[in-house]
């Protein structure tokens, strides 16, 4: 995979060097709180890197590394869609690199790949990520109802979002 330049962010495949810096974002309250994990944070972001069915790259601002985003594909020709999902470091928040390695990541999967429609399925109650996910052009298909475990051990509610590739606001 080559590497996508947005605005203010570079996304480029995610190598093993990257994995402790990766795993120190995930720690962190904000990012863990959703997207939780174990004990061994680098062995579940290593584990993501070796996944087959996940592309997995690492967001870049001004060299140093802010991020991660990942995209997964659904090739069966009737329903060919990719979805994607990200974490940015806290320190980071708020400064639209959100937005800008979606709409980065989503022209490479519209134009590159040529995928028509996009999915992306932040919790319901993640506002600061739907608005980020709205700027892109995803626009809300409809909640989904005890989508998720929380790490409180309850179900919580997901919103799917999607992004028809006529809709990407470049």
């Amino acid at each position: 995979m080559t590497v996508l330049h947005g605005t203010h962010v570079v996304l480029r495949p995610a190598t093993p060097t990257d994995v402790p810096a990766l795993a120190a974002i995930r720690a962190t309250p904000e990012v863990r709180a959703r997207w939780r994990g174990g004990d061994d944070l680098k062995a579940e972001v290593a584990a993501d890197l070796d996944d087959p069915g996940t592309h997995t790259l690492t967001i870049e601002v001004e060299g140093e590394i802010a991020g991660l985003i990942q995209w997964y594909a659904e090739d069966d020709p009737d329903y060919r869609h990719a979805g994607m999902d990200l974490f940015l470091a806290p320190a980071v928040h708020g400064r639209g690199l959100g937005t800008d390695a979606v709409r980065t990541l989503a022209r490479h999967l519209v134009d590159d790949h040529h995928y028509h429609r996009l999915i992306i399925d932040p919790a319901a109650d993640n506002l600061p990520a739907i608005r980020c996910y709205t700027k892109a052009g995803f626009r809300p298909v409809g909640v989904m109802r005890q989508y998720e475990r929380g790490s409180d051990g309850t179900w919580h509610d997901g919103l799917l979002m999607d992004l028809l590739a006529s809709e990407l606001v470049r």
